[in-house]
């Protein structure tokens, strides 16, 4: 998908979706800085008392995006925040944090904005995303953090940045496997000494029985027969 332009992004309505409440605005919602609140909230819309007044209401009414379009809106807005992660565009991640928009929103495959712009090396806006909140602990459907792809792709400045991060050092996959199990077996051993100082359990090991020396070792337990 194309990356919009800030102004096509506003153009999209994310001031209206977020402030109408839809599914993907982080609670509690606030407009898009610089924009008004939308008519339909406030209560001189509620009962109007002229034409004019009548007039402005249904203008209102006829802008409030419909159940299903404010369900494409969000989708096509998650997208536009994925894509951005994934190009390391700042002046849009910017517009989303302005908007207040859900940052820790998920993809099909469980990846938020901040576990794709680790995993692509996207080192400013990995930044930008945890001054905003960004959840750094969250796991994608196999359970791997943002911290577990930086240090399988070899983003080793991203990688030091999230061992700093407030999450479990032990913090395990749908495997068992753990960022320190990470770092031993693609040999990352300045991360390796990093996870312990931060209190990493060395001789943890995952649900076939690797351990973090033998994965350092590219060694690896045994396939258990069937």
């Amino acid at each position: 998908m194309r990356s919009p332009s800030l102004i096509s992004l506003t153009c999209l309505g994310l001031a209206a979706a977020l402030a109408a409440g839809s599914v993907g605005a982080a609670p509690p919602a606030a407009p898009v800085r610089g924009a008004s609140a939308p008519a339909e909230a406030t209560s001189s819309y509620a009962a109007p008392q002229a034409s004019a007044s009548a007039s402005a209401s249904a203008s209102a009414s006829a802008s409030a995006p419909a159940p299903a379009d404010a369900s494409r809106l969000q989708s096509q807005l998650r997208q536009y925040l994925f894509d951005a992660a994934r190009q390391g565009r700042g002046d849009m991640v910017a517009e989303f944090i302005a908007a207040r928009y859900d940052l820790n929103v998920r993809d099909a495959q469980g990846y938020t904005a901040l576990i794709l712009a680790a995993y692509h090396g996207q080192r400013a806006v990995v930044d930008q995303l945890l001054a905003a909140g960004a959840d750094p602990c969250a796991q994608d459907r196999r359970g791997n953090t943002a911290l577990m792809g930086a240090i399988f792709k070899g983003e080793l400045a991203i990688a030091r940045r999230l061992v700093q991060a407030d999450c479990a050092p032990d913090q395990r996959n749908n495997a068992g496997q753990t960022a320190a199990m990470y770092a031993a077996l693609f040999q990352r051993t300045e991360l390796l000494q990093a996870l312990a100082a931060r209190g990493a359990d060395l001789n943890a090991r995952d649900a076939r029985g690797n351990g973090v020396t033998q994965l350092q070792r590219g060694e690896f337990a045994p396939t258990p027969a069937r």
